[in-house]
């Protein structure tokens, strides 16, 4: 690699948001997660959490390969499960807060959330949303403002909406900047694993064409 592309996942490394993860409840549709994974690696977050609490959708039947996720995988930490309370229990180790998108009466509007605490996002699928069992074990809930007749969008959209609200109220903190919430030695960490990831890929590639 040459010191451009060196110097580009240094940056990256160092800019990754270990304070912000996001979750994804049922969600089969591989475009939808594909476009989820893009938004998130475009606003630093490093840990995406996959749980398939609906027993006819499991992770052994979804691949996340370069099309779907179009060459951002590498990037982030993807976790699968099929059990929803290890799932929230693993989240709830690393980050103060869950909330989840859903359309109730106590749900607040995303803008009003602290996207800058240590915060995960919980995203349901495309027909139900988010499971009931999924939601007693948030700590609140947000919708999306609209002004439109749909009352929903589609969690692709929801997720990048809220993923850029998160980035703009980090922005403003500089969380990107000076205040990065990585420390230096965990920001180097994640910078060798990042160069790890592309030699396997390399290596990969090199074997495919010999």
């Amino acid at each position: 690699m040459n010191d451009r592309r060196l110097a580009k996942i240094r940056e990256v490394a160092r800019t990754r948001q270990n304070t912000l993860a996001v979750i994804l409840e049922n969600v089969h549709d591989l475009h939808n997660l594909g476009a989820v994974m893009r938004t998130a690696d475009s606003v630093g977050v490093r840990e995406i959490y996959v749980v398939y609490s609906d027993p006819n959708i499991t992770p052994k039947k979804v691949k996340l390969g370069k099309r779907t996720s179009a060459g951002t995988r590498r990037w982030l930490d993807v976790y699968f499960y099929e059990d929803l309370d290890k799932c929230m229990e693993d989240v709830r180790h690393k980050y103060d807060r869950i909330y989840a998108t859903h359309l109730e009466k106590n749900a607040v509007p995303v803008y009003e959330l602290d996207l800058s605490a240590k915060v995960a996002l919980l995203f349901g699928n495309e027909k139900d949303g988010v499971t009931e069992a999924a939601l007693k074990k948030c700590d609140g809930n947000f919708i999306i403002p609209q002004l439109g007749m749909a009352q929903s969008l589609n969690i692709s959209v929801a997720a990048a909406v809220t993923l850029y609200e998160a980035y703009r109220q980090r922005k403003a903190k500089g969380m990107y900047d000076e205040n990065v919430p990585q420390t230096s030695s965990e920001q180097e960490s994640l910078y060798e694993v990042y160069l790890e990831r592309c030699k396997i890929k390399d290596d990969r590639l090199a074997k495919k064409i010999e």
